[in-house]
C-alpha cells in the first residue's frame, strides 16, 4: 500500500535562498510523522507545497492517492491544516469561528452546528463557547484553531508547530486531542522544534537542516545513532566554565556543549560511571567546585546538536525559512 503523504525530490527556492533542497518523505495510514528542525529548517514550506499552498519548483508529492500539483482540489477534500498562528476571528465566538468553517467546507447549517457543537466538547471549550475568542488564553486559541482544522473530519491533518507558545498544561492537552485523533485512523504529519514532543507523539521522525533531511528513524533509533552518555556538569562559579570544559575535554569522546548562562558542560563520552567518577576527580584536584552532576542517555536534542553543531531552538537568521 503506497503511504497517505509522499514526496520525492521537494526543492523549494526563494531568490538565493534554498528553502528546501532535495527533500523525500512518506507517511503511512494511521501514523505521526514528526518533522522536526530549527526556525529556517523549511518544515513551514514542505508542509504548504504539501497542502497545496505553494508548487514546488522541483520534485512531486501526493496526498491521499492524488498529485498536489495536478489536483489540489482533490487534496483539499482530504485534509486539515493548522499551521504555526491560530486562524481564528478574534471578534467572533469560538462557536461563530467553527460554524463559519463549517459552511466554508459546505456544510448544511444543520450540520454544520452539530459538528461546531461536538468539536467544542472535544476540545474542552464549551463553557467559553459563546464568548469572543479575543478573550481565549493562547492555548484555547490553538485547541479552537485544531478544531476548525477538522470540522470536516478530513482522514489527513498537518500540524504546523502546533504548540509553539503554549504553557506544558496546555501543551501536554493538545498532545492528548493528537493522539486520541491517530487512534481513530487519521494520518498526521507534525512539524516541531521540540524534541519532547517528537518522542512523545511520532511513531517516526524526520529531522531536517537546511532543508535536508539529515537523520530519520524513531526515537531510540536516532539516539542508537550517535551512541554513548552524556557527562552533565554545572559549575558554581561562571570563572570556573572554561577550565572546568579544558578539564574534561580528556574525557570527552565528541564535542562539548556549553550553556553560559546555566553554566552547564555537557560532554559525550564512552565508559559510563567510571569515566564519570574519574572527570569529577579531576575536577576536584583542580578545585573547580560543582553544584550539580549527572550521567544521562543521548536525547533528541543530542541527536541534532551532533548533526548540526546547533540546538533546534537556535535560530539562524541568515538561513531564516522565507514565509508567504
Amino acid at each position: 500500500m503506497a503511504p497517505t503523504i509522499e514526496a520525492h525530490g521537494l526543492v523549494k527556492r526563494y531568490k538565493e535562498v534554498v528553502a528546501l533542497d532535495g527533500l523525500d518523505l512518506a507517511v503511512e495510514q494511521g501514523t505521526i510523522l514528526a518533522v522536526l528542525g530549527p526556525n529556517g529548517a523549511g518544515k513551514t514550506t514542505a508542509v504548504s507545497i504539501l497542502t497545496t499552498l505553494l508548487k514546488a519548483d522541483e520534485g512531486t508529492a501526493t496526498v491521499a492517492g492524488f498529485d498536489v500539483r495536478d489536483h489540489p482540489d482533490e487534496v483539499k477534500k482530504n485534509i486539515g491544516l493548522s499551521g504555526q498562528f491560530a486562524a481564528v476571528d478574534e471578534q467572533l465566538t469560538g462557536f461563530e469561528n467553527l460554524r463559519m468553517v463549517g459552511r466554508l467546507y459546505r456544510m448544511g447549517k444543520p450540520a454544520a452546528v452539530r459538528r461546531s457543537r461536538e468539536l467544542l466538547e472535544q476540545f474542552d471549550l464549551t463553557e467559553a463557547a459563546d464568548r469572543p475568542v479575543k478573550g481565549y488564553s493562547g492555548g484555547m486559541r490553538r485547541r479552537l484553531d485544531l478544531a476548525g482544522a477538522l470540522i470536516a473530519e478530513p482522514p489527513i491533518l498537518f500540524l504546523d508547530e502546533p504548540t509553539t507558545g503554549l504553557d506544558p498544561r496546555s501543551r501536554a492537552d493538545l498532545w492528548i486531542a493528537i493522539k486520541d485523533l491517530v487512534a481513530k485512523g487519521t494520518t498526521l504529519l507534525l512539524t516541531t522544534q521540540y524534541m519532547e514532543e517528537a518522542e512523545h507523539l511520532a511513531d517516526d521522525i524526520m529531522v531536517i537542516d537546511h532543508g535536508k533531511e539529515i537523520a530519520h528513524g524513531n526515537a531510540d533509533e536516532l539516539k542508537t545513532m550517535i551512541g554513548g552518555e552524556r557527562v552533565v556538569v554545572t559549575v558554581s562559579h561562571a570563572d570556573d566554565v572554561v577550565r572546568a570544559t579544558d578539564l574534561l575535554a580528556q574525557f570527552a569522546v565528541g564535542e562539548q556543549y556549553i550553556e553560559d548562562h546555566t553554566r552547564e558542560i555537557t560532554v559525550p563520552i564512552s565508559g559510563g560511571a567510571p569515566v564519570l567518577t574519574a572527570a569529577l576527580r579531576a575536577l576536584d584536584v583542580a578545585g573547580v567546585e560543582i553544584s550539580d552532576v549527572g550521567l544521562r542517555r543521548p536525547t533528541l536534542d543530542d541527536v541534532f546538536l551532533t548533526l548540526t553543531g546547533h540546538r533546534t531552538e537556535e535560530t539562524n537568521s541568515e538561513s531564516a525559512e522565507v514565509r508567504t
